[in-house]
């Protein structure tokens, strides 16, 4: 992530890869795709429906991430809940292979509805993390009424 100024927070290069980063994208990893398979198991004829859940939300909730700035962790644990939740459990709930499966998978039957569901997964997808990102940021505090704290 940047940091203020446009200088990168020295925690965020990616040579400082090591074990238990990997391990940490790989635990995040297998719970997001457990709950990628629970949501579809649970909307089982649901055709395509639980796919594009999971990805909408999921951007949602990737922009949501991105935008907290984990001020009370170091820069180091900044990174590392990033690799959990980000790239491991988000990653792993959110599936691009799918969607393009399920296009390909639709559009022998249906063109008009692969082509539908496909611009409808790319722009919820944009609106979702754009969401995100703006109800993830921090806060600024609010003055009373009359102008003091």
């Amino acid at each position: 992530m940047l940091a203020r100024r446009g200088r990168r927070d020295p925690a965020d290069y990616s040579d400082r890869v090591n074990l238990r980063r990997v391990l940490l994208v790989v635990a995040g990893g297998a719970a997001g795709t457990a709950a990628r398979l629970a949501l579809g198991m649970l909307l089982a004829d649901a055709g395509v429906l639980p796919v594009l859940i999971a990805n909408v939300v999921g951007a949602f909730l990737i922009g949501v991430l991105m935008a907290r700035p984990f001020l009370r962790l170091s820069g180091a644990a900044r990174v590392e809940l990033r690799l959990l939740l980000g790239t491991g459990a988000l990653g792993g709930f959110t599936t691009y292979s799918a969607f393009m499966t399920g296009t390909v998978a639709l559009w022998g039957d249906a063109p008009v509805l692969a082509f539908a569901y496909a611009a409808a997964s790319l722009v919820l997808g944009l609106a979702a993390a754009a969401a995100g990102l703006r109800l993830g940021r921090p806060r600024r505090p609010t003055l009373p009424a009359g102008g003091r704290a």
